[in-house]
């Protein structure tokens, strides 16, 4: 039988300047690598920023992603890169947060189940008992930690998801994290929010996009930084609102917009496609 290639992907920033895609390109032929995809966008053709993902592969596991990128560090240095290659090979975990709304906890575990959603789960926390019942359906751990917003009980979260999980997923989770909690954990979370940011910030955004009276209606997902839903905006997905709809059906729809927003940010985020700059994203879609 055939041995599988290696995959890796190589996420590239650094200030633009000639012979970078060169210089690249040549270290993964002197590894025997081919490229499978190469992505790349510069903010400005002088002296812009210069943002790359490149898909290789090997033919044998003589060179593991640690020799890599060992390897690569001394082309690194010669553009001052920050930089990283990935082994798709390995699911990122994703540790995930939820409240008592479930369309978003239940479409992340089905995606995940049919193979979609290319990640492991190692544990999925919630304020609300009930969710027990669904994610125990899919045989994934499921912890039931009682926060409110008078007792956050963020330390049993934080011990958690560092222990278990490579990135977080606020899945309709309605209490915010703090400063700290960031601090700690110190890696990725990306939430969704129900409205289209940066309107309609904070509480109720479907009452307040009624009582604007708005033509489109939105969810975005977005990373979480220390301002409450200013984080760098990673999937909008936007729907026509009419006279004919009041909040009962502005909900109804934004509840499968927030489902579809989610799903993309995430599926983007796990395949090394997103890259945060000045509080925005490039997407190599």
């Amino acid at each position: 039988m055939d041995k599988k290639p290696f995959i890796f992907v190589l996420t590239f920033q650094c200030l633009d300047r000639q012979g970078i895609v060169a210089r690249i390109s040549d270290f993964i032929l002197k590894h025997n690598g081919n490229i499978i995809t190469a992505d790349q966008y510069s903010t400005s053709p002088e002296a812009g920023d210069f943002f790359t993902r490149i898909e290789f592969y090997l033919p044998d596991s003589v060179c593991s992603r640690k020799a890599l990128e060992e390897d690569f560090i001394p082309v690194a240095r010669e553009f001052n890169a920050n930089w990283r290659i990935h082994d798709k090979s390995i699911k990122l975990k994703m540790g995930i947060f939820t409240s008592r709304l479930d369309h978003c906890l239940a479409d992340l575990l089905y995606l995940w189940k049919t193979g979609d959603l290319d990640v492991e789960i190692p544990f999925v926390a919630s304020n609300y008992a009930a969710n027990k019942e669904l994610v125990e359906q899919y045989k994934i751990p499921f912890y039931f930690i009682p926060a409110v917003k008078e007792n956050t009980r963020e330390s049993e979260l934080l011990a958690l998801a560092k222990s278990r999980a490579d990135f977080l997923v606020l899945a309709r989770y309605m209490l915010v994290l703090s400063a700290d909690f960031l601090s700690d954990y110190a890696k990725d979370i990306i939430n969704i929010h129900h409205g289209f940011l940066p309107s309609f910030k904070g509480a109720r955004p479907y009452k307040q996009a009624f009582s604007q009276g708005v033509k489109v209606i939105g969810a975005t997902a977005h990373f979480v930084t220390g301002k409450l839903d200013e984080g760098p905006i990673i999937a909008q997905v936007v729907e026509g609102v009419t006279h004919r709809d009041d909040i009962c059906s502005l909900i109804r729809k934004g509840k499968n917009l927030e489902k579809l927003a989610l799903a993309r940010a995430i599926g983007n985020y796990v395949d090394y496609r997103v890259f945060t700059h000045n509080n925005k994203t490039i997407i190599f879609e």
